[in-house]
């Protein structure tokens, strides 16, 4: 398999993601951070201001409002790693808009 075809399967998996995908997959990142730190649900709802129940239901379900998400990162992470997302990036890959770039190459 050359490179072009693997770049363009990763760009399909990516474009495959649906948004329940994207929260378990942050549920998950998260609740590993609690764990590292050692810290129960409490001590994480004491520290973030989020309530236990809601983290339990984060962690089980990936439903949470964004305001409590951005409260637990900034405890267990850095909010200026979500806020790159924001920013514009030389470096991401152009998404191809038509199926004659992608078989043109052209993306």
């Amino acid at each position: 398999m050359d490179v072009t075809v693997s770049i363009w399967s990763l760009r399909m998996n990516f474009t495959l993601l649906d948004d329940t995908d994207v929260s378990q997959a942050y549920a998950a990142y998260l609740r590993e951070l609690r764990q590292r730190a050692k810290l129960s649900r409490a001590a994480l709802a004491e520290r973030s201001c989020v309530p236990a129940a809601t983290i339990k239901k984060f962690e089980l379900t990936g439903q949470i409002s964004f305001r409590q998400l951005l409260l637990l990162w900034q405890t267990l992470d850095s909010l200026d790693r979500l806020y790159q997302l924001t920013q514009p990036s030389k470096e991401r890959a152009a998404i191809p808009t038509s199926i004659d770039e992608v078989l043109k190459d052209e993306f």
